[in-house]
């Protein structure tokens, strides 16, 4: 019994030996480590929030009326654009639309406007990217004095009309990527389709954050 107990540890140690140099005589299989594939973004409705103030047209009644406020207090969102270009050229003539409001704090002219707005970015690879130019056109809806020029109440201009258009440009600084400095200008007329047109002339900064 004792000698075949010894034969059998024997044959399964050989056995052993022989599949362990048999493994080692195999080519190694090495496995590619799997392709990086970057996460898909998801899209968002909203692109961007900005919040700032400005002053009410400082060269006019409102922005000259002695004892009243003359600074606004502003907001806008800017949603994602509906089309994506890989041509950055092409990509800044894709608009984001664009709806705000702002109110002055001294009980001049208020509005509310809509449209569309245009960013480019300036020397991008001089610059990498930090420095931008924001374009804004659009309707704006108002509470101001629109009555005749001859009775229009002391700390208003004469607007003539609402809704009216409103441009707007703006010189921007980001300082990562999601948030961005601002220096603003406005301008909201009639466009000579009223009877009265003095405008107002804002001009201000924001604080933007991109999602």
């Amino acid at each position: 019994m004792h000698a075949i107990t010894t034969r059998l540890f024997a044959g399964l140690a050989a056995l052993g030996m022989a599949t362990a140099a048999g493994a080692a005589d195999l080519p190694r299989t090495t496995v590619p480590p799997a392709v990086y594939m970057a996460p898909t973004p998801t899209w968002n409705i909203f692109s961007e929030i900005r919040l700032g103030g400005a002053v009410q047209d400082p060269g006019s009644a409102e922005g000259k009326a002695r004892g009243f406020s003359k600074e606004n207090i502003n907001g806008e969102i800017l949603f994602s654009k509906p089309l994506v270009s890989s041509d950055p050229f092409w990509q800044a003539f894709v608009p984001r639309a664009t709806v705000g409001g702002s109110y002055n704090t001294g009980g001049r002219t208020s509005y509310a406007y809509l449209g569309a707005t245009w960013s480019v970015d300036l020397f991008p690879e001089t610059l990498g990217r930090r420095v931008f130019l924001d374009g804004f056109f659009g309707g704006v809806a108002h509470n101001g004095y629109t009555g005749p020029k001859a009775q229009t109440p002391y700390g208003f201009n004469t607007l003539g009309c609402s809704p009216m258009f409103r441009e707007a440009a703006a010189l921007g600084f980001r300082i990562t990527d999601h948030w961005s400095v601002m220096a603003t200008v406005e301008h909201m007329s009639n466009a000579g389709l009223c009877a009265n047109n003095r405008g107002l002339t804002n001009y201000g900064g924001k604080l933007g954050y991109t999602f």
